[in-house]
């Protein structure tokens, strides 16, 4: 099922008529307000207009740890998109209500895995491969299919400890089914040694493997999904770069093409491209591979640095853009009125076992 086909009430059209200056007033009246009763995390990749009302940055997985630890928030207005919010909501206590301010912030890549897909993955390639997999799923990704994971003996991984929980999997099962980003499982994989022809990849919509990869030699089983912002940075970018510019450092996150990353000087998560670029001495020259919110802000926070994206023609996320002032506005005075809206409310079934997906990451790293 679409996660985003119902897109939830529709926001009055006076707010989207009211000017940014009235906007930012009526929000920083309500967060005065409700004080401690309400906790604002913001993803790195929200806009300027949104993250300034932040109560703390960071990344998803961050984002709804901090909501956890934060026992006072009677609500927890995330900005982000769907799935964080709902991995909000499985770690946050039941008093605690979490909210999306656009219900049509979604996610492209996790999308591209469903419940129903997953499920007739697994029943296929166990019967090929027996007893030997296990999966794992990035944290982007729904709560349904981490509740899968959860389930079947896996656990969530991130960008930023992939390569811990790979090799934690390896300990388990000889082979690991990696869902939803393609791309940060192959990067992964291969950092940590295995050669590209030991990964085949599944794809959802035929229900076969792709690859020519011998059965007895299969390691890694990407699923056959992408972030739609990153794969938008290709190696003629770099190609460019080094051409124009070979002292100008290349920096990508991972879920960028395998060719990509191979031919960049870095790869990391956020939180580590923030970092590399915090510690850079003045005058450094940086081409970053990620969204372009993100970037805008390290260029902004960083003058003394040359930053620029290594894609020229690069837009911010679509998806994670949709989250906007007028939004924003609107369900603070929903809350203020006691009347959310937007909320995100995960069933228990799913929430428990998402959660023990969740868990068994946090204990092996």
């Amino acid at each position: 099922m679409d996660l985003f086909s119902k897109a939830g009430p529709t926001i009055p059209a006076y707010y989207k008529q009211m000017s940014d200056q009235d906007l930012i007033k009526r929000a920083s009246y309500i967060k005065s307000e409700l004080g401690d009763t309400l906790f604002i995390p913001g993803h790195h990749y929200q806009k300027d207009e949104v993250i300034q009302f932040a109560d703390v940055t960071g990344d998803s997985l961050q984002l709804a740890r901090l909501s956890a630890s934060n026992q006072t928030a009677r609500y927890i207005v995330f900005c982000g998109v769907h799935f964080m919010a709902e991995t909000a909501d499985i770690l946050t206590n039941d008093e605690q209500t979490v909210i999306l301010p656009d219900m049509r912030a979604g996610c492209s890549m996790a999308d591209m895995a469903t419940k129903d897909q997953t499920e007739a993955a697994w029943e296929k390639l166990t019967d090929e491969f027996g007893d030997t997999i296990i999966p794992l799923t990035y944290v982007n990704s729904s709560a349904e299919i981490k509740a899968f994971v959860g389930r079947n003996g896996g656990a969530t991984v991130t960008s930023s400890n992939a390569k811990a929980m790979l090799e934690w999997a390896f300990t388990k099962k000889k082979r690991i089914l990696f869902l939803p980003d393609q791309h940060l499982g192959r990067n992964t994989a291969y950092e940590l040694g295995i050669p590209l022809d030991e990964m085949v990849i599944w794809n959802q919509l035929t229900e076969e493997v792709e690859g020519s990869c011998k059965k007895d030699k299969v390691k890694m089983i990407l699923w056959k999904g992408h972030c739609s912002v990153h794969e938008k940075f290709r190696l003629e970018h770099v190609h460019k770069i080094r051409a124009e510019e070979p002292e100008r450092k290349i920096i990508v996150h991972p879920e960028c093409t395998w060719d990509v990353v191979d031919a960049s000087d870095d790869a990391g998560s956020t939180k580590y491209i923030i970092d590399q670029i915090k510690a850079a001495p003045k005058g450094t020259k940086w081409a970053i591979g990620t969204e372009m919110n993100l970037v805008n802000r390290l260029m902004n926070t960083h003058p003394d640095q040359s930053i620029r994206s290594l894609n020229p023609d690069m837009c911010p996320c679509l998806t994670m853009n949709r989250i906007d002032l007028p939004h924003f506005v609107w369900t603070l005075e929903q809350i203020a009125e006691e009347q959310p809206v937007n909320v995100i409310k995960v069933d228990e079934e799913t929430a428990q076992s998402a959660k023990l997906a969740i868990e068994r990451m946090f204990t092996c790293v």
